[in-house]
Formats: C-alpha cells, sequence, structure tokens
C-alpha cells in the first residue's frame, strides 16, 4: 500500500513552495505598483479603448496628450490596434449626450475640421437615441451636468464630444490624426469602487465562516473545519498569489468577476475536502483503534480516483473554455483553472495531512499514545 501521510512533509514544502512567491508579490500591492492589478471595477475612473486609423499611434504618445490636458492617464496596446488608456474619474462625463443630440448640434459643435470630421459616423446613430431619449433631449446641453451618470455604461462606442472628455478627444485627434473606432467607455466612481471592495471581502468571509460552521458541526469535530479552512485559504493564496505575479509582469487585472471565481473555488475546494473527511469518518468507525495516520491513508487512496477524475472533467471544460472562450472571460476562466486544480491538491495532500498531524499532537497532549502501524502488520500476518 502505498504510505502518502508518511510523505506529507514533502507536501507540506511543495505548498510552501508555491504560496510564498505569490504571497510575497500579494504583500507588495499596496506598497509598489507591482503585485496586483485592479481594473477600474475597484479603483474607480475611467477606462477608455480606442484606435487610431494611423497604426503607428504609441500609448506613450497618448499619455503626452492626456498630460497636457492635466490628465495622469496609462495607456497600453490591447491588441487589434487598440489602445486602452486609464485615468482618473472625470467629473460630468456623459458619453450618452452625443446619441441624444440632434445631428446639427453635432456638426456645429466644434470648429475643427478633424474631430467634426472622426465624429461623423457616430452622428448616424442620433435618430435611434433620439427616439429613446423623449423629453429629456429637449433639455439640451445644459442638462448634461445634471445628468452625470455615477458609472458609464461598458461597451459605448459613441466617441465623446462635450465634457472634458470630449475636449481631450479633440485634442488627441489634433496631434495623432483621427480616432477610428472606440470599443468601450467606462467610467466608476470612487464611491462605487469602494462598495464592491467591502461586498467581495463580506462575502468571502461569510462564506469561509459559513464554510467552518458547517464542517464542524457536520463531523462533530472542529479539527475537521479548521482543516478544511486552511486548505481554503491555501487556495485563496495560490490563486491570488498567481494574479499578483502575473499582474506585475503581464499587467493581468483583477475584475468584478475575480470573486465569482474565488468564491467557485471555494465552494469545489470545499466539495473535494469533504468526500475525503467522509471516507475518514466512516473508516474510523469500522477500524476503530487504528492509528488515525493509516485510517487517513486508506480514505485517501479510497477517494483519490474519484477525486482526480472528477476535477479532470471539469479542468478540461475549463481548458476548452480558456482556449475558444474569448478575451472577455480568459481571465475569470484562469482563476476558476488554477483554483480547480489547487483545490483538488489541497483536499487530498493539505488538509488530510494536517488532519493527522493535529490529531498525532492532540494525542500526544493528552497522553494518549496511540499504536504504530505495527498492530496492522502483525494483524495481516495472523
Amino acid at each position: 500500500m502505498f504510505d502518502l501521510i508518511g510523505k506529507r512533509r514533502w507536501f507540506y514544502l511543495f505548498s510552501l513552495a508555491i504560496t510564498i512567491p505569490g504571497l510575497f508579490f500579494i504583500l507588495l500591492t499596496p506598497f509598489t505598483n507591482a503585485g496586483l492589478q485592479f481594473t477600474i471595477d475597484y479603483t474607480g475612473g475611467t477606462r477608455w479603448e480606442i484606435r487610431f486609423e494611423d497604426d503607428s499611434v504609441t500609448p506613450e504618445q497618448v499619455k503626452v496628450v492626456f498630460a497636457q490636458e492635466g490628465l495622469e492617464a496609462s495607456a497600453l496596446r490591447t491588441g487589434s490596434g487598440f489602445i486602452e488608456i486609464k485615468t482618473e474619474e472625470i467629473v460630468g462625463l456623459q458619453v450618452d449626450v452625443p446619441e441624444a443630440t440632434p445631428v446639427p448640434t453635432l456638426a456645429t459643435g466644434s470648429g475643427s475640421p478633424a474631430p467634426s470630421g472622426s465624429a461623423a459616423p457616430s452622428a448616424s446613430a442620433a435618430p435611434s437615441a433620439s427616439a429613446s431619449a423623449g423629453p429629456s433631449a429637449s433639455a439640451g446641453p445644459s442638462a448634461s451636468p445634471a445628468a452625470s451618470p455615477s458609472a458609464t455604461p461598458t461597451g459605448n462606442t459613441q466617441i465623446p464630444t462635450e465634457g472634458k472628455l470630449g475636449e481631450v478627444a479633440i485634442a488627441l485627434q489634433d496631434v495623432l490624426g483621427p480616432i477610428a473606432e472606440q470599443r468601450s467607455l467606462t467610467s466608476i466612481g470612487a464611491v462605487v469602487s469602494s462598495d464592491l471592495i467591502s461586498q467581495a471581502i463580506i462575502l468571502i468571509l461569510v462564506g469561509s465562516i459559513g464554510i467552518l460552521l458547517w464542517i464542524t458541526y457536520r463531523f462533530r469535530d472542529v479539527k475537521f473545519g479548521f482543516t478544511a479552512l486552511v486548505a481554503l485559504l491555501h487556495d485563496v493564496i495560490v490563486v491570488v498569489g498567481t494574479f499578483a505575479i502575473l499582474g506585475t509582469f503581464f499587467n493581468v487585472e483583477i475584475d468584478a468577476l475575480f470573486v465569482t471565481a474565488m468564491l467557485t473555488v471555494i465552494g469545489f475546494s470545499v466539495h473535494d475536502t469533504i468526500v475525503v473527511f467522509d471516507r475518514v469518518r466512516e473508516n474510523k468507525a469500522r477500524h476503530a483503534g487504528e492509528p488515525i495516520d493509516a485510517i487517513v491513508n486508506h480514505s485517501i487512496l479510497q477517494t483519490f480516483g474519484r477525486s482526480i477524475m472528477t476535477s479532470l472533467t471539469v479542468v478540461l471544460t475549463l481548458l476548452a473554455l480558456f482556449l475558444f472562450g474569448g478575451a472577455a472571460i480568459s481571465d475569470f476562466i484562469l482563476a476558476l483553472l488554477i483554483g480547480i486544480v489547487s483545490g483538488t491538491y489541497s483536499s487530498i495532500f493539505v488538509a488530510s495531512m494536517l488532519l493527522v498531524d493535529w490529531q498525532l499532537w492532540d494525542d500526544r497532549r493528552h497522553g494518549r499514545m496511540v499504536a504504530t502501524r505495527a498492530p496492522r502488520v502483525r494483524r495481516s500476518v495472523s
């Protein structure tokens, strides 16, 4: 019989090897630009993706124009010629006004030939937008400050022509040439982003505490609950740490879907841990008097195939989604992939091993010196 429990120190070392680097980069986040990179869902601000007709325009040139307009911005190329710009929240940003404003107003909004030329394609959407605007369209431009939203809908493809961002758009086109296409424009205020952060923390904490209480009640032993919670913490550090490393070197960001991925990983990890723990409880009743390390080792070997096959089917599905699902969900799927693999590993090689060490320590502390595996060998020989 293969002795997994006897090699538990090697598994502890492996867990440290995959968690310490990630934890290091996580701790760097508050103090440096390295570590976790957050989208504006959590930081607040404006995110703008545009593509110039001149493909030679660089993100550095875009940053210079923003600086000339008094805005600090970061810019990077995201593929297909698009440049992603992130800057502070622009007060009074209203991208719906160009859609609801009649076409003649767009034509006379600026005396500069270049901006008016670039705004011509967007003017074609004005009739449909004005129909839905109703009475609000009659308020004219003076109503735009009061109607400024706290969060701009994602996926807006209308290039802004008014407000501070409209001025920046004009400046960009004057210096760098016409904007050929806008992929998205999103603005989220600081209040919205702080609410998202607090909600994410509460969700994870409440979920973890609920899991601890339920497993403790279900198995009538606090050791089961706490070791399952440590395995969850292991998985969280692995996933978050991986994204901290990817954020440092490849600018991979954490968005609102990341919390959904973490809660899914937590649920899957607990499911796998309960499968092993339930077999441990059954074997403790069947083989009363045997040492706990032998019982847990039997339980792991009995459930090992089921755990691997269950995880493998999920991993194959996620891998297909990661390869062919598109960039919009790639980071979300990547978090799930890492978490599912880590959750399977931690259920077998972290939670179970910690349960054995804790039980052996508790037996020594109370003077309950348990038998070694020798009695089981003698019974098998006789």
